[in-house]
């Protein structure tokens, strides 16, 4: 790890811990990937609103295996894209039930063969459930990660690969949970708090438009 890089981290070790925080609430591996499947495109707040209910209404994995596709569908429709979301889940939970005896599996190539689970989805698991060093490369770790200069490329997987090469694996899950918060507090997308980032030092934008 580069000193540059071990002086980012420690920033954002100072400003929100070590701990790990998963921010969709959940009391078990198949409610949170039930709850990373609805969160495509939807805030996890939002997620937190809807799987209150839902997980009352369905309180097994069989319980979604069995669901009515319409029925569920209006049930999560205040989040978006509930047609394909809501056909997801109910054939994700079947095949958990069918495949694995109603347990989430861990490896990263078993997940993405779940209906609705791509890579985002499985680091997610693997890192909050398994405790498995796992980058989740969402829009705020893409964004940041290029001002920060740790990756120029725009395709998640190949984002993914870049950190991996330059955080050190204490640090993969974590940098995650570090970098959402950073970016809903101060790195917005557009107009972000330049003038107290304590990481404007090291942002290629802000170098960018100081040297103009």
């Amino acid at each position: 790890m580069s000193k540059r890089t071990g002086e980012i981290l420690q920033i954002l070790d100072d400003m929100y811990g070590t701990d790990d925080i998963c921010y969709l609430n959940h009391e078990t591996p198949w409610q949170l990937l039930i709850a990373v499947i609805l969160s495509a495109q939807c805030t996890d707040a939002r997620v937190n609103i809807v799987t209150a209910d839902l997980f009352q209404k369905y309180p097994t994995l069989e319980a979604f295996a069995n669901a009515d596709l319409g029925e569920m569908e209006q049930d999560i429709r205040s989040i978006g894209f509930f047609h394909n979301k809501a056909k997801n889940i109910i054939a994700c939970a079947r095949r958990l039930v069918e495949d694995y005896d109603g347990e989430v599996p861990s490896t990263l190539e078993e997940l993405i063969t779940l209906p609705g689970v791509g890579r985002k989805t499985a680091n997610v698991i693997r890192g909050n459930i398994y405790h498995e060093p796992s980058i989740v490369v969402d829009t705020h770790v893409k964004r940041i990660s290029k001002r920060l200069g740790f990756t120029q490329k725009d395709d998640p997987e190949a984002v993914e690969y870049d950190l991996m090469k330059v955080l050190p694996k204490d640090h993969w899950i974590l940098y995650n949970m570090q970098i959402i918060s950073f970016g809903r507090q101060i790195c917005f997308a557009r107009n972000p708090k330049c003038e107290i980032c304590p990481l404007q030092k090291y942002c290629k934008d802000s170098q960018s438009k100081a040297s103009k």
